[in-house]
């Protein structure tokens, strides 16, 4: 018994240096999209990252001879995932340029809510109490960080909002493609699609602007941290519990304040960490009860 303790305690210990590792991962990618923000638009980012994307899984594919793991079975179901991510990436690389940091990781904390809230349409979970409860403090908390103002129209709040949704059923189809889908697949077909995405979309209007000096290096990291923050958070929760692992995503958030107050020169606003700390407590509530519902069945 002394032995398994010991080693739960071990694993937790190094989930929580994955998670760090996702931290900054996400940090740098919030960055890079504020610093590219004022040279190209947000369709360009995507295609430019999702190429960088694409280059470093196929160089693992084939490092590691995992082509045989790429597969068509699914491909309806990474086709609507990848759709809505790419739409929550677009909103969310729009709103790093116009929100404050903190706000808008703030608003990332709402993804398992969305969860909660489209989960029973999608995967046919049961409604609860303790879930509707969890669904309704997570919005109190994302009212209390958006603070919105009906006498003017913020399209940056919401495109923030918006993004959250965009992840939420971007989670909700991963859950159902891990169960058949390798990890390789996943980020094959993530990285490809997302690519042609970005390519349509930049392209629709004819002129496609090319990186200049300093932003092939913005460009470079965005690509590498976007991996490399989901490889952090899967390598976490494949060793700790999710309920551990969640509270460990709150330190994006003052990791993240401290990097606009002195980069940026934010404000940093208590409010904001209140909502913040309501969704989390939904989160962990939701979280508990699911896992409750797991152990008894």
């Amino acid at each position: 018994i002394l032995s398994l303790k010991l080693q739960q305690m071990s694993n937790t210990i190094i989930a929580a240096y994955w998670m760090i590792g996702a931290m900054f991962s996400f940090s740098l990618m919030a960055i890079g999209g504020r610093e590219l923000g004022g040279f190209l638009d947000t369709f360009e980012i995507m295609t430019y990252r999702s190429l960088v994307g694409v280059l470093i899984v196929l160089f693992v594919v084939f490092y590691n001879r995992s082509l045989k793991e790429i597969s068509l079975k699914k491909i309806k179901l990474h086709f609507i995932r990848n759709i809505f991510h790419f739409f929550g990436q677009n909103l969310w690389f729009f709103a790093v340029i116009y929100i404050p940091l903190s706000q808008l990781f703030a608003f990332e904390f709402s993804v398992p809510i969305w969860v909660a809230v489209l989960a029973p349409i999608f995967l046919k979970e049961k409604i609860t109490f303790i879930r509707v409860f969890a669904i309704l403090l997570g919005f109190l908390g994302i009212l209390i960080v958006a603070r919105p103002d009906l006498s003017t129209f913020n399209p940056a709040i919401i495109a923030a909002a918006l993004c959250a949704i965009g992840f939420a059923v971007t989670s909700i189809a991963t859950k159902k493609l891990t169960k058949t889908e390798t990890i390789t697949c996943i980020l094959f077909w993530l990285t490809l699609m997302q690519l042609v995405f970005g390519l349509i979309c930049a392209g629709v209007d004819g002129d496609i602007d090319l990186p200049n000096g300093f932003e092939y290096a913005w460009i470079l990291i965005i690509g590498i941290c976007g991996l490399c923050a989901h490889f952090c958070i899967t390598k976490a929760l494949a060793l700790a519990p999710a309920v551990v692992v969640s509270p460990l995503e709150f330190l994006r958030l003052p990791f993240i304040s401290i990097i606009g107050y002195f980069i940026y020169n934010e404000d940093l606003e208590a409010v904001v960490f209140l909502g913040a700390i309501l969704v989390l407590l939904a989160n962990l509530i939701n979280i508990r009860n699911e896992s409750k519902n797991v152990t008894k069945s």
